[in-house]
């Protein structure tokens, strides 16, 4: 089972990077209305010249959730009395995993399948729409003149009616969803969750909403980030919020169970043993009933009745017998 989810791991990165930076998955090509002032924001630059560029969003996205779910993990394994903590796994009869490193492991692990997951998800829906981004046609420069533009309402449906640079072009078609929102989301969703439903604090009850308002905050502000400087559109960053806490909420809810602590499954106990029952034997000496003193006795043999007052039965028969 294990090298299964490996398997599955490794396709889900190599499938991120195909979408990522090779052009295996051609990009819809969209038509626009002439001057259409949607698509007509200025070019706000290369990527990294933004205010929260992507070095930046992809390094907060991997490093916050790894050391709050680190610093989690050491605190409540150090704090958890003995008793309740889960027991070593033993694999194959071979393989040790410590239960500390065994959590670590599981929840870091379908932390980094999600963030992968969250990448297909987008890029695929930027693929498949092929929306263009605010400042599209600042970066198109279509030729009006030779697209025989007189009216805003004409519609553009010809590949070529673009004579910029390819590639920032296409690059312009990627805007919905919004692949920055969704991880930001993505990685603020699963933290806040983990602290939620793991942590334990004492002495203050404002520690987890503070970390958790926090990490939101920043993931929401990637995305005013994004449409303040006509990056992406609204729809986009909204859909990039949608898409990324779905991920994570699924993950966290469906797959791990709600950073539950996991019980070792048992062997099934054995049906009941019930004793053997004991048959009498004729050998046994059977219960010791009364004894009740029938009438026809009284009648057919002599008694003497201790108490007197009357003799055995010949006797009286005697008795009258003289009289």
């Amino acid at each position: 089972m294990f090298y299964f989810q490996l398997v599955i791991m490794a396709g889900t990165v190599l499938l991120a990077y195909y979408f990522e930076y090779t052009d295996t998955f051609p990009v819809h090509v969209q038509g626009f209305f002439c001057f259409d002032k949607a698509f007509s924001k200025p070019h706000p630059g290369p990527e990294d010249d933004s205010k929260a560029p992507p070095v930046l969003v992809y390094s907060l996205v991997t490093a916050i959730p790894t050391v709050t779910i680190l610093l989690g993990e050491l605190a409540s394994f150090l704090t958890k009395p003995e008793a309740t903590q889960e027991k070593t796994i033993v694999t194959a009869d071979c393989c040790y995993f410590n239960p500390l490193l065994r959590r670590i492991v599981r929840f870091l692990g379908v932390y980094s399948f999600g963030l992968f997951t969250t990448t297909i998800f987008a890029n695929a829906g930027q693929v498949v729409t092929g929306n263009q981004t605010p400042h599209f046609l600042s970066t198109c420069r279509p030729n009006y003149t030779a697209l025989g533009c007189h009216s805003p309402l004409q519609y553009i449906t010809e590949q070529r009616a673009c004579t910029g640079n390819p590639y920032l072009i296409t690059s312009a078609r990627k805007s919905f969803p919004s692949k920055d929102a969704a991880l930001s989301m993505y990685s603020a969703v699963y933290t806040v969750m983990y602290i939620t439903l793991v942590w334990r604090t004492k002495g203050t009850r404002l520690t987890k909403p503070t970390l958790c308002l926090t990490f939101l905050s920043l993931a929401v502000l990637v995305g005013i980030m994004r449409v303040a400087e006509y990056r992406n559109h609204w729809s986009d960053v909204l859909a990039g919020y949608l898409t990324g806490g779905a991920i994570a909420a699924f993950l966290v809810t469906c797959v791990i169970n709600n950073f539950q602590q996991t019980q070792p499954q048992l062997p099934p106990l054995p049906p009941p043993v019930h004793p053997p029952r004991l048959e009498p034997s004729l050998n046994m000496p059977m219960v010791t009933m009364p004894c009740v003193e029938s009438p026809l006795e009284k009648l057919s043999g002599p008694q003497v009745r201790v108490t007197g007052g009357y003799i055995g039965h010949q006797e009286g028969v005697g008795n009258l017998n003289k009289s």
